[in-house]
């Protein structure tokens, strides 16, 4: 069997252990290991994909049904008040497989334009963090 050619890939065939929180047949949710705020989601399909313009036209409702998801999730599972959704193709992609990033938002939180500072998680926190999103998504 070859190598996932990517992390995403490594993700979805269990090579790569991420924070879970939501996964379907055609998707895999998880805790972006730098985010920008903790709870920061990335949504991507389980089928490889460089980018969107990469992404199979049967995969679109599936994928963006489950960032959806995912948004109308974050509030109630961290109390943010709403959500940051964004994705890269190509230009300013760090990983080389479609995914998009579920942010959450509470107004003051300091994020303005398009730089995005990163955060890290203390032991144990980002297991928590995934285990309260995937409680607001069950």
């Amino acid at each position: 069997m070859p190598e996932p050619r990517d992390i995403i890939c490594q993700a979805v065939s269990g090579q790569l252990e991420v924070h879970e929180v939501l996964r379907t047949e055609d998707t895999i949710a998880f805790l972006d290991h730098r985010p920008v705020f903790k709870g920061h989601v990335l949504v991507c399909p389980t089928r490889h994909a460089d980018d969107l313009v990469d992404l199979p036209h049967d995969l679109l409702e599936p994928l963006f049904a489950q960032v959806q998801r995912v948004a109308a999730g974050l509030p109630q599972a961290l109390g943010c008040r709403g959500t940051f959704v964004a994705m890269n193709n190509t230009v300013s992609q760090s990983v080389p497989h479609l995914h998009v990033h579920v942010v959450p938002r509470t107004k003051g939180d300091g994020l303005r334009g398009f730089f995005w500072p990163r955060t890290t998680y203390e032991p144990g926190e980002a297991e928590a963090y995934a285990g309260r999103i995937r409680d607001a998504l069950t």
